[in-house]
């Protein structure tokens, strides 16, 4: 019988690539990691591991045991999301993580009202970005996390993950108030100096993207990844940038913003087995009904799982 703790670092160096990655990731030791490994490979009696430069990688056969894993992981999830059902009550600690944008507009009414309705959950919030939420879900440093894609820069599914739709917002232009709307505002922006992501965010890639939509290639004058220092620096006259509804509540003055039918699309992500787990159902509600009071957001589809996580940086 192969050690489940030992088809969770397999697991692992398949998603992280390096098995210093996955030792930081479990606070192991690198040559910990590699006894586990080659135990495992011993218990499987075939290769499962080969070398390639100073580098260890999977072989073909690794990397199909590594999908029958994420099935027993997915297993022992619901398992233990039964038992706790069958347990009662909700307590112990929920670790929640979220995109900056999210935390004062969604994250927040969300835990007032979960301390309000079980307070023998304690529960703790993390900050980050989309692109960090797989591995912390499945390193489990989170329980739930809010994860976000474009319409126009749609994120592959991560297969360790479940999650439900949560929210759609609209995408606007913010451009100087010296400029005014036109019936094609993307094209009338095409010779203007652009404030993007920095490059590797999910920003910065529907900026560009949008632009190729467009027919032009933005000119980035400024990389900015918090999105009131880019409608700061649209109000100063540096150039315009696209921002989501979530944090355009109180746009500085001097800051026009024009809708454009780019969609940024919310969903809550948890580990594939967890949906069960009274805390982890406890938390899709209470976000639901934060996401259903924030004024002209689109509540997104039903809450069936499906499998979604986020592959780039966003905020």
């Amino acid at each position: 019988m192969l050690d489940v703790r030992r088809l969770r670092l397999l697991r692992d160096l398949s998603h992280l690539g390096t098995i210093a990655a996955v030792a930081e990731a479990h606070t192991y030791t690198p040559s910990a990691v590699s006894q586990q490994l080659a135990a495992l490979q011993r218990e499987a009696g075939v290769a499962l591991l080969e070398r390639a430069g100073r580098r260890v990688t999977l072989t073909p056969t690794g990397e199909a045991l590594v999908r029958h894993a994420e099935v027993v992981l997915a297993a022992l999830e619901a398992a233990d999301a039964t038992l706790a059902a069958a347990r009662g009550g909700l307590s112990g600690t929920v670790r929640i993580g979220a995109y900056p944008s999210a935390v004062r507009t969604l994250l927040l009414p969300a835990l007032v009202a979960l301390g309000r309705d079980h307070p023998a959950l304690d529960l703790m919030v993390t900050e980050l970005d989309p692109v960090a939420v797989p591995d912390a879900l499945r390193d489990r440093r989170l329980d739930v996390a809010l994860v976000h894609d474009y319409d126009i820069v749609p994120v592959e599914p991560d297969p360790a993950l479940d999650s439900v739709p949560l929210l759609d917002e609209t995408v606007f232009l913010a451009v100087g108030a010296d400029r005014h709307p036109t019936d094609d505002p993307m094209r009338s922006v095409r010779d203007a100096d652009w404030i993007v992501g920095s490059p590797g965010t999910l920003c910065h890639a529907v900026t560009l993207h949008a632009g190729e939509l467009a027919g032009f290639r933005p000119t980035v004058r400024h990389h900015a990844d918090d999105f009131a220092a880019v409608l700061a620096l649209v109000a100063a006259g540096q150039g315009v940038g696209l921002v989501p509804q979530l944090a355009v509540d109180r746009p500085p003055s001097g800051v026009v913003l024009i809708p454009l039918t780019i969609r940024r699309r919310t969903r809550i992500a948890y580990r594939q087995g967890a949906g069960g787990h009274p805390a982890v159902a406890a938390s899709i509600v209470a976000l639901r009904a934060a996401a259903s009071d924030l004024p002209g957001a689109e509540l997104a589809g039903s809450c069936r799982p499906a499998s979604s996580a986020a592959g780039q940086r966003g905020r």
